[in-house]
């Protein structure tokens, strides 16, 4: 390939041509230049609270765009033109259980059955494994607590990071000289071994049937994304980490504070997407069954969420719903008022804030809380759909996909795109 002089344009797009990974530069206004059209990049952040959103609180009682805001739509009332509420929506094939949340982002039938349930890929995974290499990170897995909400295409759970300082440091802290070889030897060495899983597997070929050789694809099929990121994780160990004016952040030690762990996510992830560390993250939120560090609140917030109509617990649910909020309002601003070439960062970043429960109290699935903001699509709108006979949640999940300009009409459950939510 022939070097790039001063007077030729910059792509932001190399090869490595040698094993056919697409390599990208982070989106830099300076490389644009000279590009007849160079495609905007495009974000999506998924964020589930595990113990739902209480419905009466949260949806408008009028559908379109003169609904009158809710007590929590009310703490984010000025964006109401950057983000659109949707009732009616549940998954297909999902029952009522906590055990939903393993679904929340596949759609996957039956994970409250859980022997013989087999998850498959979530959302976030489905489009990194189209936009890998974009960016340093393909994908972040967030959670102040317990598991995340990203699984792979054979199933598997992906590790979530529960610690914003350990996320910080990968994001921002560069390592010692010696501790970057170390990691490049890794990495090298993580090459070689997957280069004899795939000799073996080529020789076993040859010794079994049809049945077995398709389960050896499955294999090969797995190696050969592992191939992938381990190249393109080598590529970026080589490349500076970017810096940011903040002190790193410390740990929440209270784990009942869950309104300051919020904040400090939502910080965390505005800063990945502001320097377009990665293009993708999910954030689970707490599960808290002890008693949340909220004024006037006395219950366990997982008592609480299971309220049976109680008034008492109703009022305090609220209460902390209502800080939960303002928490997420917080994180709204941060993106709005962030500029990306004349654009906000919201305008470039779907947040996809909802919940795999509809009701917490009856662990009920159906009519689930969704809020989706920012992205580029037309907002300002109360979508309601007839929760007898809602459409699946999977169609919105495919309208994210091809806003974040991935050509599919397809994910999981899905019919089609969603109605009514259509693109700026």
């Amino acid at each position: 390939m022939s070097p790039i002089t001063p007077s030729q344009p910059v792509s932001r797009r190399h090869f490595l041509r040698a094993s056919g990974i697409c390599l990208t530069l982070p989106w830099l206004e300076s490389l644009a230049r000279g590009e007849a059209a160079v495609a905007r990049p495009r974000r999506m952040v998924c964020i589930c609270s595990p113990l739902g959103i209480h419905a009466e609180n949260f949806f408008p009682k009028a559908a379109g765009r003169d609904y009158a805001l809710t007590p929590y739509l009310e703490t984010i009332k000025d964006y109401r033109k950057n983000f659109t509420v949707i009732s009616g929506l549940a998954h297909p094939e999902v029952g009522s259980s906590h055990d939903s949340m393993s679904s929340f982002l596949t759609g996957a039938p039956h994970p409250e059955v859980r022997a013989g349930f087999q998850n498959s890929i979530s959302l976030d995974q489905f489009a990194a494994e189209q936009m890998r290499g974009l960016t340093r990170h393909a994908a972040l897995t967030l959670a102040t607590e317990g598991s995340g909400l990203a699984w792979t295409r054979s199933g598997a759970p992906v590790p979530a990071d529960s610690s914003p300082s350990h996320v910080f440091r990968r994001l921002f802290m560069e390592g010692t000289p010696e501790e970057i070889r170390s990691e490049v030897t890794r990495l090298q060495n993580g090459k070689s071994i997957l280069d004899m899983l795939t000799d073996q597997r080529n020789r076993a070929r040859r010794k079994v049937g049809s049945k077995d050789n398709e389960k050896l694809d499955e294999y090969y099929t797995s190696v050969r994304e592992l191939e992938l990121q381990i190249a393109q994780s080598e590529a970026w160990s080589l490349k500076p980490k970017p810096k940011v004016s903040v002190p790193p952040p410390e740990d929440v030690a209270n784990q009942a504070d869950i309104i300051q762990q919020d904040k400090l996510w939502y910080d965390l992830m505005h800063l990945a997407l502001q320097t377009d560390s990665t293009r993708l993250i999910t954030l689970t939120l707490s599960g808290l069954t002890g008693v949340p560090v909220v004024e006037g609140v006395s219950l366990g917030y997982h008592d609480l969420s299971h309220h049976g109509q109680d008034t008492t617990k109703l009022e305090q649910l609220r209460r902390v719903e209502l800080a939960k909020m303002i928490a997420f309002q917080g994180f709204l601003k941060k993106l709005h008022d962030t500029r990306e070439a004349g654009e906000s960062l919201l305008d470039r970043s779907m947040i996809f804030f909802s919940s795999n429960l509809g009701n917490a109290s009856n662990h009920d699935v159906k009519n689930l809380p969704v809020l989706i903001a920012g992205g580029g699509f037309r907002h300002g709108q109360h979508l309601a759909f007839e929760p007898a006979k809602p459409p699946p949640l999977c169609n919105l999940y495919v309208s994210m996909l091809q806003r974040l300009g991935l050509e599919t009409d397809r994910f999981s459950s899905s019919s089609g795109t969603l109605a009514g939510l259509n693109f700026v």
